[in-house]
């Protein structure tokens, strides 16, 4: 069973991996860079300031940067203790597939997924109600984990798995917020 899933797995990341071309290559190589989307950080960090004032944002910040803490130390564990090859390094698929960029670490899961889908679930899930059109903070994680997979490095199951993980951790790290905040940030 596993020996399929794996199987269908590689199949589908030939298949995404092939949608691209060398005329959008530096575009992706951009987007999975996470200092690329500063201006993004900088709106939702100039919404989350309007609506919270700064001592709370220190707060949210605190709160996000432990659940990327988390997030990242619990991917790189998964990574060492699976050693599931990156796409760009296996050998059954390195001839059929585009290697835009090549890492030398494992694969499962993606570290950029998990984080990223963390960070948007905790924030949608706590901010929800204070802004209009919330589902854009679900973009960032979906654009940048393909990223992973258009580049080479990631298969799609190490994305999905990232994005489980991410929202599992991201629903704890705002249910955590919620219970402390109004005990211990009253502000």
């Amino acid at each position: 069973m596993l020996d399929k899933i794996i199987s269908i797995d590689k199949q589908l990341f030939v298949f995404l991996n092939g949608l691209g071309s060398e005329y959008y290559d530096a575009m992706w190589l951009l987007i999975t860079k996470q200092f690329a989307w500063t201006p993004l950080f900088l709106v939702v960090f100039f919404l989350l300031l309007r609506k919270l004032g700064w001592k709370q944002l220190g707060i949210v910040l605190i709160f996000v940067a432990l659940l990327i803490l988390v997030s990242d130390q619990t991917a790189n564990f998964f990574k060492n203790s699976t050693q599931r090859l990156r796409p760009c390094n296996d050998p059954e698929i390195m001839s059929l597939i585009r290697i835009v960029q090549d890492r030398d670490t494992f694969a499962f899961f993606s570290g950029h997924a998990t984080s990223s889908m963390a960070c948007a679930v905790f924030l949608f899930t706590l901010f929800r109600q204070h802004f209009k059109i919330p589902l854009l903070l679900f973009l960032f994680p979906l654009i940048f984990a393909y990223s992973r997979i258009y580049l080479g490095l990631h298969f799609p199951l190490d994305i999905l798995t990232g994005y489980v993980f991410g929202i599992g951790f991201g629903w704890c790290f705002s249910a955590g917020y919620r219970f402390l905040q109004p005990k211990y940030f009253p502000f």
